[in-house]
């Protein structure tokens, strides 16, 4: 049986248009009940169409499982011991999937049964754990309790590789036009993500008052200041490069049968491809720019809470990853020390 996740376009403005369906059953009515909730509570169509993928990748598993209706979804075959065995089974996929990918569908997989259910996912009742309990003597005692399995798996800390200073120039002057490097600018200098810079709209820049709106996760808009180099580059592009068209996005293809349509992801990432391959800096794909952003205001002594606004972290514990000491940093700092204790006035006491 076969299932995949289809857009629509005909349905009401209050539904997903991501739509769960198989080759023999058509649209499975459970898993398109909870995306069309999700609508409603106003989440974009990325979210929708990531949620849209989660589901089909469980039903897909769901569907090998002895004795499963995929069409219904029932609190009795539905449980933690479910949840448990599809962990399991993630875990013997080849090429290996990263904990947080298996953490974010299990999460999927709780919330989707509290949304048919109305409780929390039971626990598997061979699944007893230690619990520490505390009497009324105030004095803690160790015994067994039913508590829900903690099936969330261990992610190794996170590790942010910004690009050199030298690397950075090479990959910048494998750039020919306007946009190419407006793009790059808007990166390196703004630290956008990619579906952010090309979700941009000409209305969304301000460059009299040197500042964009951006459109970030969630459907959260920020204001971003302009760099006078991005400017430049835009105002470059907008005038000289930009094909007519009636798109309101900013970076558009500039040959081809796609001219003047709005660029895609796919055509973001083979031109970062290509000039990857030119620059031979295997690293420098957009996200990476965004790391490198991270780490030069850090290193410039923005605070955590100015980069957090800049970058459109929900989190602060996310901007707090970019505060990383490097053996460069370690010199630096002991390279000051040295030189703030050896003042000719510190010598003189000695």
């Amino acid at each position: 049986m076969t299932f995949r996740l289809e857009h629509r376009s005909d349905v009401a403005a209050s539904a997903s248009p991501f739509r769960v369906v198989g080759a023999e059953t058509g649209e499975i009515a459970w898993a398109n009940r909870f995306l069309d909730v999700q609508r409603v509570r106003g989440l974009n169509e990325l979210s929708l169409r990531f949620y849209g993928h989660q589901l089909v990748h469980f039903i897909r598993w769901w569907a090998q499982q002895p004795g499963v209706d995929v069409m219904q979804l029932e609190a009795h075959s539905f449980t933690e011991s479910t949840l448990i065995d599809y962990v399991r089974s993630q875990r013997e996929e080849f090429p290996r999937l990263t904990p947080e990918t298996i953490n974010s569908r299990s999460y999927m997989l709780r919330r989707l049964f509290r949304f048919y259910f109305q409780v929390e996912m039971p626990y598997g009742p061979y699944r007893l754990q230690r619990a520490w309990g505390t009497p009324s003597g105030g004095r803690y005692r160790r015994g067994r309790s039913a508590a829900a399995a903690d099936l969330r798996l261990r992610v190794p800390p996170r590790l942010i590789e910004p690009l050199s200073v030298e690397q950075v120039q090479r990959f910048w002057r494998s750039f020919r036009t306007a946009r190419d490097l407006a793009i790059v600018g808007l990166l390196l200098l703004n630290g956008l993500r990619s579906c952010e810079m090309l979700a941009l709209e000409l209305e969304d820049l301000l460059l009299s008052e040197a500042q964009m709106r951006v459109r970030g996760k969630g459907g959260k808009v920020r204001m971003m200041p302009l760099p006078p180099e991005t400017i430049r580059l835009l105002d470059c592009y907008l005038k000289t490069e930009r094909p007519l068209t009636n798109t309101a996005r900013v970076f558009v293809s500039l040959k081809g049968k796609a001219r003047g349509q709005p660029m895609t992801k796919a055509g973001l990432r083979s031109l970062f491809r290509h000039h990857r391959a030119l620059s031979t800096i295997r690293k420098a794909n957009p996200h990476r720019f965004r790391h490198t952003f991270g780490s030069d205001m850090i290193r410039a002594g923005v605070s955590l809470p100015a980069l957090q606004r800049l970058m459109g972290h929900a989190n602060i514990e996310t901007t707090l990853l970019y505060i990383q000491i490097s053996p460069r940093d370690v010199y630096e700092e002991y390279a000051r020390a040295v030189a703030k204790l050896a003042t000719p006035a510190r010598i003189a006491q000695s």
